[in-house]
This record gives C-alpha cells, structure tokens and sequence, in this order.
C-alpha cells in the first residue's frame, strides 16, 4: 500500500514537497516513481529513483525544477517541486514495482497509491 500526502494549493513560482509512505518489506529494493494524471489525459510520468538509489530519472518537464529522493529507512518516498508552474497542476501518484530497475512506463508498476492533488494557481 502506497499514501501520498503533501499536495495542495500554491502560487506559480512556489514549492511543495510530496511524501509516499509505503507498507511494504520490499520498500528498499523497489524502483520508485512518481506520476500524475489530468482528468482526460493519460497518466504522465514525473520522476523515477531506482531501489539502490543509485540512480534517478526525471521527464523533461520535471527536470532542474523536482528532485525525487528515498528514505528506506523510513519507507518513504519524496518529490520536492520547485518553481512550480500552472500547467503542473494534477493529481500525483506514487508507484512501485518490484524490480529495481527504473522505467517510464506506467504499464510496468505493479502498486499504487491514490494520488495527492496539486494545483498551481497563475
């Protein structure tokens, strides 16, 4: 089972920074992600860390702007979004797989959380 919390609402320019707190044994060797999702558009994704933590991979929209990080000592996942724009504004999703290896795909992880909201006002 995957939480996220840590969304809401923030002007354009502003910060938040995202949390998934996971509930499982396998947390430190799982590749992470997170994605988000517009109503009417496919789910996109954000950012990826792998199980090691050796390795992050980030869209291009995300990237110099969010910075995903893990603490598998607390099981947690985190997203910090800076200089947020509009066109940021979804629903966040934390995802796992059980393998370590990172991918963009949304079709190769394997849980879910429910997504936290963040909207970005102009």
């Amino acid at each position: 089972q995957l939480v996220e919390s840590g969304g809401g609402l923030v002007t354009a320019g502003g910060s938040l920074r995202l949390s998934c707190v996971a509930s499982t044994r396998t947390f430190w060797s799982s590749a992470m992600a997170w994605f988000r999702q517009v109503p009417g558009k496919e789910r996109e994704f954000v950012a990826a860390i792998s199980g090691t933590d050796v390795s992050q991979y980030y869209a291009d929209s995300a990237k110099g702007r969010f910075i995903i990080s893990r603490d598998n000592g607390k099981d947690t996942l985190y997203l910090q979004m800076n200089s947020l724009k509009p066109e940021d504004t979804a629903l966040y999703l934390c995802a796992g797989r059980r393998s370590g290896y990172i991918i963009d795909s949304p079709q190769y992880y394997d849980y879910w959380g429910r997504g936290t909201q963040v909207t970005v006002s102009a």
